[in-house]
Protein backbone atom coordinates (compact mmCIF):
# COMPACT_ATOMS: atom_id res chain seq x y z
CA UNK A 1 0.00 0.00 0.00
CA UNK A 2 0.95 3.69 -0.44
CA UNK A 3 1.49 6.18 2.03
CA UNK A 4 -1.71 7.89 1.36
CA UNK A 5 -3.63 4.48 1.36
CA UNK A 6 -1.65 4.19 5.17
CA UNK A 7 -2.36 7.60 5.73
CA UNK A 8 -6.62 7.24 4.96
CA UNK A 9 -6.25 4.03 7.05
CA UNK A 10 -4.89 5.71 10.03
CA UNK A 11 -7.42 8.58 9.79
CA UNK A 12 -10.16 6.24 10.32
CA UNK A 13 -9.25 5.62 14.29
CA UNK A 14 -9.08 9.24 14.64
CA UNK A 15 -12.44 9.86 12.78
CA UNK A 16 -14.26 7.51 14.16
CA UNK A 17 -12.81 7.76 18.30
CA UNK A 18 -13.61 11.82 17.31
CA UNK A 19 -17.53 11.07 16.86
CA UNK A 20 -17.86 8.76 19.59
CA UNK A 21 -16.68 11.68 21.98
CA UNK A 22 -18.50 14.42 19.96
CA UNK A 23 -21.84 11.72 20.83
CA UNK A 24 -21.47 12.76 24.38
CA UNK A 25 -22.48 16.32 24.69
CA UNK A 26 -25.66 15.19 22.36
CA UNK A 27 -27.04 12.88 24.98
CA UNK A 28 -30.12 13.98 26.35
CA UNK A 29 -30.94 12.10 29.51
CA UNK A 30 -34.09 12.72 29.70
CA UNK A 31 -35.49 11.30 25.90
CA UNK A 32 -32.47 8.33 26.76
CA UNK A 33 -34.91 7.70 29.63
CA UNK A 34 -37.87 7.78 27.92
CA UNK A 35 -36.81 4.96 25.56
CA UNK A 36 -35.11 2.48 28.23
CA UNK A 37 -38.13 3.22 30.13
CA UNK A 38 -40.34 2.24 26.89
CA UNK A 39 -38.58 -0.70 26.14
CA UNK A 40 -38.35 -1.67 29.22
CA UNK A 41 -41.75 -2.06 29.89
CA UNK A 42 -42.44 -3.36 26.12
CA UNK A 43 -43.77 -6.87 25.57
CA UNK A 44 -42.25 -7.16 21.96
CA UNK A 45 -39.45 -4.75 20.45
CA UNK A 46 -39.01 -4.18 16.52
CA UNK A 47 -36.42 -2.36 15.11
CA UNK A 48 -36.28 -1.23 11.59
CA UNK A 49 -34.10 0.65 8.92
CA UNK A 50 -32.81 -0.14 5.65
CA UNK A 51 -28.72 -0.28 4.58
CA UNK A 52 -26.51 0.33 7.12
CA UNK A 53 -29.25 1.20 9.78
CA UNK A 54 -31.03 -2.24 9.04
CA UNK A 55 -28.07 -3.79 9.51
CA UNK A 56 -27.21 -2.32 12.83
CA UNK A 57 -31.36 -1.96 13.99
CA UNK A 58 -30.66 -6.74 13.76
CA UNK A 59 -27.58 -6.32 15.94
CA UNK A 60 -30.01 -4.51 17.92
CA UNK A 61 -32.57 -6.96 18.32
CA UNK A 62 -29.82 -9.36 19.01
CA UNK A 63 -29.08 -7.53 21.33
CA UNK A 64 -32.29 -7.40 23.10
CA UNK A 65 -32.45 -11.34 22.99
CA UNK A 66 -29.61 -11.74 24.44
CA UNK A 67 -31.14 -10.11 27.71
CA UNK A 68 -34.39 -11.75 27.17
CA UNK A 69 -36.02 -8.54 25.51
CA UNK A 70 -38.38 -10.48 23.16
CA UNK A 71 -37.45 -8.41 20.00
CA UNK A 72 -36.89 -9.06 15.93
CA UNK A 73 -35.61 -6.87 13.16
CA UNK A 74 -38.62 -6.14 10.66
CA UNK A 75 -37.86 -5.36 7.22
CA UNK A 76 -39.11 -2.51 5.60
CA UNK A 77 -40.02 -4.54 2.44
CA UNK A 78 -41.80 -7.71 4.32
CA UNK A 79 -43.14 -4.57 7.40
CA UNK A 80 -45.79 -3.72 4.79
CA UNK A 81 -46.50 -7.17 3.73
CA UNK A 82 -48.07 -8.43 6.99
CA UNK A 83 -44.54 -8.65 8.96
CA UNK A 84 -45.87 -5.81 11.67
CA UNK A 85 -48.33 -8.40 12.92
CA UNK A 86 -45.27 -9.51 15.71
CA UNK A 87 -45.88 -5.88 17.12
CA UNK A 88 -49.11 -5.60 19.28
CA UNK A 89 -50.46 -2.26 21.72
CA UNK A 90 -47.64 -1.48 23.90
CA UNK A 91 -44.84 -2.87 22.07
CA UNK A 92 -42.21 -1.04 20.90
CA UNK A 93 -40.98 -0.49 17.70
CA UNK A 94 -37.38 1.08 17.01
CA UNK A 95 -36.95 3.64 13.55
CA UNK A 96 -33.42 4.25 12.69
CA UNK A 97 -32.63 6.62 9.98
CA UNK A 98 -29.89 9.02 9.93
CA UNK A 99 -31.16 11.54 7.84
CA UNK A 100 -34.80 10.93 8.83
CA UNK A 101 -36.08 10.72 5.22
CA UNK A 102 -35.66 6.81 4.79
CA UNK A 103 -39.58 6.93 3.20
CA UNK A 104 -39.61 3.20 3.53
CA UNK A 105 -40.23 3.56 7.26
CA UNK A 106 -42.82 5.74 7.09
CA UNK A 107 -45.57 2.89 6.43
CA UNK A 108 -44.29 1.18 9.15
CA UNK A 109 -44.16 4.43 11.47
CA UNK A 110 -48.35 4.64 10.42
CA UNK A 111 -48.96 0.88 10.96
CA UNK A 112 -47.61 1.33 14.45
CA UNK A 113 -49.55 4.36 15.59
CA UNK A 114 -52.73 2.44 14.40
CA UNK A 115 -52.27 -0.43 16.66
CA UNK A 116 -50.95 1.71 19.85
CA UNK A 117 -47.20 0.59 19.04
CA UNK A 118 -44.67 3.44 21.22
CA UNK A 119 -42.21 4.50 18.31
CA UNK A 120 -38.72 5.42 19.19
CA UNK A 121 -36.50 7.19 16.27
CA UNK A 122 -32.75 7.49 16.34
CA UNK A 123 -31.93 10.09 13.19
CA UNK A 124 -29.89 13.39 13.16
CA UNK A 125 -32.98 15.15 11.36
CA UNK A 126 -35.15 15.72 14.50
CA UNK A 127 -37.20 18.03 12.08
CA UNK A 128 -37.94 14.85 9.89
CA UNK A 129 -41.34 13.11 9.29
CA UNK A 130 -39.78 10.10 11.25
CA UNK A 131 -38.96 12.25 13.77
CA UNK A 132 -42.48 14.49 14.59
CA UNK A 133 -43.95 11.12 14.73
CA UNK A 134 -42.30 9.37 17.36
CA UNK A 135 -42.92 9.17 20.47
CA UNK A 136 -39.30 9.55 21.51
CA UNK A 137 -36.42 10.73 19.34
CA UNK A 138 -32.53 10.19 19.89
CA UNK A 139 -30.36 12.52 18.37
CA UNK A 140 -27.77 10.19 16.13
CA UNK A 141 -24.65 12.56 15.83
CA UNK A 142 -21.95 11.98 12.74
CA UNK A 143 -19.10 14.01 12.45
CA UNK A 144 -18.38 12.90 8.83
CA UNK A 145 -17.60 9.28 7.26
CA UNK A 146 -14.36 7.64 7.06
CA UNK A 147 -14.00 7.46 3.32
CA UNK A 148 -12.73 10.20 1.21
CA UNK A 149 -15.98 10.90 -0.34
CA UNK A 150 -18.09 11.28 2.90
CA UNK A 151 -20.44 8.57 1.27
CA UNK A 152 -20.01 5.12 3.18
CA UNK A 153 -21.88 4.02 6.54
CA UNK A 154 -18.76 3.85 8.05
CA UNK A 155 -18.86 5.96 10.68
CA UNK A 156 -22.48 6.51 11.17
CA UNK A 157 -22.73 2.65 11.42
CA UNK A 158 -20.50 3.23 14.80
CA UNK A 159 -22.66 5.81 15.85
CA UNK A 160 -26.01 3.92 16.03
CA UNK A 161 -24.53 1.23 17.48
CA UNK A 162 -22.81 3.27 20.39
CA UNK A 163 -26.78 4.12 20.53
CA UNK A 164 -28.15 0.78 20.80
CA UNK A 165 -24.94 -0.23 23.35
CA UNK A 166 -26.16 3.01 25.76
CA UNK A 167 -30.27 1.38 25.55
CA UNK A 168 -28.87 -2.39 26.21
CA UNK A 169 -26.66 -1.24 29.15
CA UNK A 170 -29.54 0.80 30.64
CA UNK A 171 -32.06 -1.91 30.21
CA UNK A 172 -29.39 -4.39 31.74
CA UNK A 173 -28.59 -1.77 34.99
CA UNK A 174 -33.05 -1.10 35.48
CA UNK A 175 -34.02 -4.70 34.65
CA UNK A 176 -31.59 -6.02 37.57
CA UNK A 177 -30.46 -8.77 34.51
CA UNK A 178 -27.86 -11.27 35.64
CA UNK A 179 -25.18 -12.87 34.51
CA UNK A 180 -26.72 -16.31 35.78
CA UNK A 181 -29.81 -15.79 33.23
CA UNK A 182 -27.41 -15.02 30.32
CA UNK A 183 -24.99 -18.07 31.17
CA UNK A 184 -28.45 -20.05 30.64
CA UNK A 185 -29.11 -18.85 26.83
CA UNK A 186 -25.57 -18.75 25.94
CA UNK A 187 -24.02 -21.69 26.96
CA UNK A 188 -21.64 -21.93 24.07
CA UNK A 189 -18.14 -20.40 23.02
CA UNK A 190 -16.02 -18.22 24.77
CA UNK A 191 -17.86 -16.01 26.78
CA UNK A 192 -20.65 -19.29 27.76
CA UNK A 193 -17.51 -21.08 29.07
CA UNK A 194 -16.03 -18.24 31.51
CA UNK A 195 -19.95 -17.39 32.45
CA UNK A 196 -20.77 -21.06 33.64
CA UNK A 197 -17.31 -21.14 35.00
CA UNK A 198 -17.79 -18.14 37.46
CA UNK A 199 -21.26 -19.73 38.47
CA UNK A 200 -19.54 -23.15 39.21
CA UNK A 201 -17.08 -21.15 41.29
CA UNK A 202 -19.45 -18.98 42.96
CA UNK A 203 -21.24 -21.92 44.06
CA UNK A 204 -17.93 -23.96 45.80
CA UNK A 205 -18.46 -26.47 42.68
CA UNK A 206 -14.71 -28.14 41.99
CA UNK A 207 -13.90 -26.68 38.43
Amino acid sequence: MNNETLSRMRDVFTIESECIREMESFFDADAYGKAVELLKNAPRIGASGCGHSGIMCRHFAHLMCCIERPARFISPAEAVHGATGFLQEGDVCVLASRGGKTKELLPIMDICKKKGVKIITITENTDSELACGADVVLKQHVNRETDRYNAQGTTSTTSLGVIFHLLQTALIEETGYKSEQFAVIHPGGAVGERLNKNIKKNRGDII
